[in-house]
C-alpha cells in the first residue's frame, strides 16, 4: 500500500462509539490535538442493541461520568424520550435511572458536538495499523495509506475487531448493522503482542409496529416525575413515548428446541464467550427448562421510526427460526420483521495487560477502552472512555494521571475489576459489584466526583461552586429538621398510625420522625410550617442522609480501611518471584499483574489473604534492611 504524510496529532481515537466519543472529547477538551477516526461517520454514537441509556448500575456510570465532565448524560437528556426509575420498591443505593433513547437523534447529537469540538477532527477513515518504535506510540495509518504521526493512541473499537455476524449457517465478516469489520488493525494488535481474546454478543430482531396487536401487550408508562440524567439539565425531561410487555410461551420455546441443531450456539459456530447476564432467548430456554414463559419489552427505536426492539429476544437462530419464533408471541403473531437478530464475535484484550489508567503495559502510550477492553454496554464504554482519554492528555500535558478507585464510585469499581481480576465474559456493571454502593448512589455522584472534574479540568469552575451551595443547602436543611420539633397532635398520630408506627406520647424532632422507614420528606409537610421552598435534590439529599445515616458512617469507616490498604504502595519492579513463602499461584498472578498497592494485589484472583501476609512481613523486611 502506498503512503502519505497526512501530518500530525496528540493523540489519535481509533472508533467513535460511545467509549470514542467521551475519549476524543475529553483530550479535545484538555487542549490536546485529537483525530477521531471511523469507518463510517454516520456511525457516530450508533447504538447497534437497545436504544436506551442507563439502567441498574449503568445508570450510576451516566451520573458519574456527568458528575466529572462526560458528554453522555447531556446528549442523553436531548434525545430520550421515555424515562423510568428502576428499583424504586428497593433502597436508594439501587435506584437506577434508565431512559429509552430515539437512536437517530442520539447519534446527531453527538455527531454534531463532536464536529463542534475545538482540537478536534472527526474523519472516515478505518485505522489498519498502528506505528511503534521503541516501545512507544508513534503513528497511526488509515486504509487510504494516510500516516498520522502521533503520541498517544486510544482503541475504542467496539466490536469492530475481526468482527464476525452470524445469523444461523450464515457467517460475515463484519461489524455490527452490516459494517465493515477492522481485520488488518485485529491482526496487527496481535503482531504487537497483546494477549488477545474472543467475545460474542448479540442483539434481538426489530419488528414494524404497524403490524404489532398493542391490544395483547402489558403497557409500560414512563414515570410521572421523569428525573434527567446531568446534573446541568435544567428542564424536567418529557416522556414521548411508551413501552409494552409480552412474553414468551411453550409454543416459542417448543420452536427453539425443534431447531437446536441449527442454533450456531449449540452447533460450534460461535466460538467467542457470551454475556451471562444478557443470554440469547435459547440460552434461556435450555437454561431454565421449567419457566413457563420469558419477557419481552417491546421498545421504539424512535420517534420517526415504526421500528420497535424486542428486548429480551436476542438469537442467532436462522432468519425463519426467528420469524416462526416471532409469531407465538401474544401481539406479534402477524408482525413483519424488518431487521433480523444476529450473534457478533469480535477480538478485545485480556484487560490485565492495562494499567489503571487504561494505558497498556507493553506499549507506551497505547490505551485501550470499552469492548476492545473485554466490557459490555454503552454506558461502561463511555465512562472507560473518558478516563483512557483524559489520562492520555494528561501524559502528555506532564501531569499526574486520574486513577479513580473502588472507593470513589462505579467508574472506579469498573476499571479495578478489569484490570486486577479481569474478565472471562463481556463484563456489565451491576450494583452488587461495589462494596460501597449506599455511597455510591447515583443522585450523590455530583457531590462525590465534580472535584475530581475540576482538578482534572473538565468541570468548570462554576459548576464545582454550584455542586457545593447544594450541598451547603443540604446540610442546613439537615440542621433544621434536627432543631424543629412537633407535638403529639391527633393528625400526626392518625398519620402514624397509618403508616404502621408507633405514635408519639411526647415531642419529637421532625429528624426523628423522618429517619423512621415508614414516614417520608414529603408526609412531614403538613406538620411543617416554616418548610423552605427546596430544590428536589436537596430534599432528596436531606432525607436519605438522615434516614441512612448509621449505615453511611459504617461503610465510611470500611472505605478509610480500604484506603489504607491502597495507600500501602508496592514497588513497581519488584520481582515476585524472589519473594519466599508466596505459593506458585500468587507469585505468578502478581507477576502478571503487577499491582500498585497492597489493596490491589488483595483483590487479585489466586492472591489469598495468607499470601498479603507474607507479601507484607517480607516488604518490611526488605525495607529494615
Amino acid at each position: 500500500m502506498t503512503t502519505y504524510d497526512a501530518g500530525k496529532c496528540d493523540i489519535a481515537v481509533i472508533g467513535a462509539g460511545h467509549a470514542g466519543i467521551e475519549a476524543a472529547l475529553a483530550a479535545a477538551r484538555l487542549g490536546l490535538d485529537t483525530v477521531c477516526f471511523t469507518v463510517n461517520l454516520d456511525s457516530v454514537g450508533n447504538m447497534p442493541c437497545n436504544p436506551a441509556i442507563g439502567g441498574t448500575g449503568k445508570g450510576h456510570l451516566v451520573r458519574e461520568l456527568d458528575a466529572l465532565g462526560g458528554e453522555m448524560a447531556r446528549a442523553a437528556d436531548r434525545a430520550c424520550i421515555q424515562y423510568r426509575m428502576l428499583n424504586l420498591g428497593k433502597g436508594p443505593a439501587v435506584h437506577s435511572l434508565r431512559a429509552q433513547a430515539d437512536r437517530r437523534r442520539y447519534q446527531e447529537v453527538m455527531k454534531h458536538t463532536l464536529e463542534k469540538q475545538e482540537h478536534l477532527r472527526v474523519k472516515q477513515a478505518e485505522v489498519v495499523d498502528i506505528g511503534v518504535e521503541d516501545g512507544a506510540v508513534r503513528s497511526v495509518t488509515t486504509g487510504n495509506g494516510a500516516v498520522y504521526a502521533c503520541r498517544a493512541v486510544v482503541v475504542a473499537s467496539g466490536t469492530y475487531l475481526d468482527g464476525r455476524t452470524i445469523v444461523g449457517e450464515s457467517l460475515r465478516s463484519s461489524g455490527p448493522d452490516g459494517l465493515a469489520a477492522a481485520v488488518p488493525l485485529a491482526a496487527r494488535l496481535r503482531e504487537l503482542g497483546l494477549e488477545m481474546r474472543r467475545f460474542k454478543t448479540g442483539t434481538p430482531p426489530r419488528v414494524n409496529a404497524r403490524t404489532v396487536d398493542f391490544a395483547k401487550m402489558e403497557l409500560q408508562e414512563g414515570d410521572a416525575e421523569p428525573e434527567p440524567f446531568s446534573f446541568t439539565t435544567e428542564t424536567v425531561p418529557r416522556n414521548r413515548a411508551v413501552c409494552y410487555l409480552t412474553y414468551t410461551n411453550e409454543r416459542t420455546h417448543e420452536i427453539i428446541r425443534q431447531n437446536l441443531d441449527r442454533s450456531p450456539l449449540y452447533s460450534g459456530v460461535i466460538e467467542g464467550v457470551g454475556p451471562r447476564y444478557c443470554p440469547s432467548i435459547e440460552t434461556k430456554i435450555m437454561t431454565f427448562p421449567d419457566k413457563p414463559r420469558h419477557q419481552l419489552f417491546i421498545e421504539p427505536m424512535g420517534l420517526e421510526t415504526e421500528e420497535l426492539y424486542v428486548q429480551g429476544f436476542s438469537s442467532s437462530m436462522p432468519e425463519e427460526v426467528q420469524i416462526a419464533m416471532l409469531h407465538t408471541v401474544p401481539g406479534l403473531e402477524r408482525v413483519e420483521m424488518t431487521r433480523c437478530a444476529y450473534a457478533i464475535e469480535y477480538d478485545c484484550v485480556d484487560p490485565t495487560e492495562l494499567l489503571p489508567t487504561l494505558e497498556s503495559k507493553k506499549i507506551a502510550g497505547l490505551y485501550g477502552a470499552g469492548q476492545f477492553n473485554g466490557s459490555s454496554g454503552y454506558e461502561e464504554a463511555a465512562a472507560q472512555g473518558y478516563v483512557a482519554g483524559v489520562n492520555a492528555a494528561l501524559k502528555l500535558l506532564g501531569r499526574e494521571p486520574l486513577i479513580l478507585r473502588r472507593s470513589d464510585g462505579y467508574i472506579g469499581t469498573l476499571i479495578d475489576d478489569l484490570v486486577t481480576k479481569g474478565t472471562n465474559e463481556p463484563y456489565r456493571m451491576m450494583t452488587s459489584r461495589s462494596e460501597y454502593r449506599l455511597l455510591h448512589r447515583q443522585d450523590n455522584a455530583d457531590e462525590r466526583l465534580s472535584a475530581i472534574g475540576l482538578r482534572v479540568g473538565l468541570v468548570s469552575p462554576e459548576r464545582h461552586r454550584a455542586v457545593l451551595e447544594k450541598y451547603e443547602a443540604v446540610a442546613r436543611e439537615i440542621r433544621r429538621l434536627e432543631q424543629t420539633r412537633v407535638a403529639p397532635t391527633p393528625a400526626l398520630n392518625a398519620l402514624l398510625r397509618e403508616r404502621g408506627t408507633a405514635e408519639l406520647s411526647t415531642g419529637a424532632s421532625l429528624a426523628e420522625l423522618l429517619r423512621r422507614p415508614q414516614i417520608g420528606y414529603r408526609d412531614l409537610a403538613p406538620f411543617d410550617p416554616e418548610r423552605p421552598a427546596l430544590p428536589r435534590a436537596v430534599a432528596e439529599q436531606a432525607e436519605i442522609r438522615l434516614k441512612y445515616e448509621g449505615y453511611i458512617k459504617r461503610q465510611l469507616r470500611q472505605v478509610e480501611e480500604f484506603t489504607r490498604m491502597e495507600n500501602r504502595p508496592l514497588p513497581p519492579e519488584l520481582d515476585y518471584a524472589q519473594v519466599p513463602g508466596l505459593r506458585l499461584e500468587a507469585r505468578e498472578k502478581l507477576q502478571k499483574i503487577r499491582p500498585a498497592s497492597f489493596g490491589q494485589a488483595s483483590r487479585i484472583s489466586g492472591v489469598s489473604p495468607a499470601d498479603i501476609s507474607v507479601l507484607m512481613i517480607w516488604i518490611e523486611s526488605q525495607n529494615k534492611k
